[in-house]
């Protein structure tokens, strides 16, 4: 049996779910296992120092694997309507059936599953992305879509997004994609810079870089929101109509954005009020502090022969 195009005929091509990605999987792969690597080596710290640092380096691997992860997420538009609907072009014949939109930063995934998924004595259930990021032809890959005759509520959704289509929205999701994608990979070095800077002595300066880290996490949200305010066409799908809302990646980065301000307000504002607190916080270590405190009492020397000698008292007090 040979290859076509490099896929074995008469078998069909694996299909992922929709919010499905590799990248994005690799990531959360990659953050975990720094994460279960830190939790082993949690019982070799003494004391409280145990919890501060717990709070803290979880606290950090979920903002850095978040920042990451909503670039390879599908869940930043987000849609779907279950609808009796025609199947093929030049047929009369209509399925019941679910159709999601999935917009992501790079492009739009489109899934058309049965209800029950064997009908007209077919499988229905399809999973297709058509990509607008640089480099990639969505044009193309719908004309190739034509080409495979695809279901019509595929192709009528991917429709909506091709740059001819009378809805316009092809620029602007682009675009919104585009400015999302670009300030969160600035928001990601600087998160790498605040964890840097709040492991030396300047942890005013990793509160600083905390809050440009916030900053560009919301940009990119406002980013995505402004651009892509433009009314969508109305999308109709047999007697029903599907609309769309923000996903949960556009609410996580949100929720990230707003948490990087606090922390960074937080540390920017303890190196000023409370350095001290903020100190021990940062070392994780109350016992040391304690430690310290107690070494800097004075300790008091005294020769117990000197009434033996008659030597007059002398006592030699030292600050260590």
């Amino acid at each position: 049996m040979t290859l076509w195009n490099g896929v074995l005929p008469f078998y069909p091509q694996p299909r992922h779910a929709a919010g499905f990605s590799v990248p994005l999987l690799i990531v959360i792969l990659v953050f975990l296992a720094l994460a279960t690597s830190f939790l082993l080596i949690l019982p070799g710290i003494r004391g409280h120092s145990r919890w501060f640092w717990l709070v803290r380096v979880l606290l950090s691997l979920f903002i850095g694997a978040e920042i990451v992860a909503v670039h390879f997420s599908a869940e930043w538009t987000v849609g779907g309507v279950s609808s009796n609907t025609s199947y093929k072009a030049f047929s009369v014949a209509r399925v019941q059936a679910h159709v999601g939109l999935h917009v992501s930063l790079d492009g739009v995934n489109i899934t058309f599953k049965g209800n029950p998924v064997q009908q007209l004595n077919e499988t229905i259930d399809y999973n297709e992305q058509f990509i607008w990021r640089v480099g990639e032809n969505y044009a193309g890959m719908y004309a190739e879509a034509l080409e495979k005759g695809l279901p019509d509520p595929v192709l009528y959704l991917a429709e909506k997004f091709t740059p001819s289509s009378p809805c316009g929205v092809y620029r602007q999701y682009r675009l919104a994609g585009h400015y999302a994608s670009a300030t969160l990979w600035t928001a990601f070095c600087f998160w790498l810079l605040s964890n840097l800077l709040l492991s030396m002595p300047v942890p005013q300066y990793g509160g600083l870089a905390l809050l440009i880290t916030g900053a560009f996490a919301l940009f990119s949200v406002f980013a995505f929101a402004s651009i892509s305010s433009v009314p969508l066409c109305q999308l109709r799908l047999g007697s029903s109509e599907l609309t769309t809302h923000y996903g949960a990646a556009f609410w996580i980065t949100l929720a990230t954005g707003v948490l990087c301000l606090l922390l960074g307000a937080a540390v920017v504002s303890l190196h000023y009020a409370r350095p001290g607190a903020l100190r021990t916080f940062l070392e994780g270590s109350v016992e040391d502090c304690d430690s310290q405190a107690k070494g800097s009492l004075p300790l008091i020397l005294s020769n117990p022969l000197h009434k033996q000698f008659g030597a007059s008292d002398l006592t030699i007090s030292t600050n260590l």
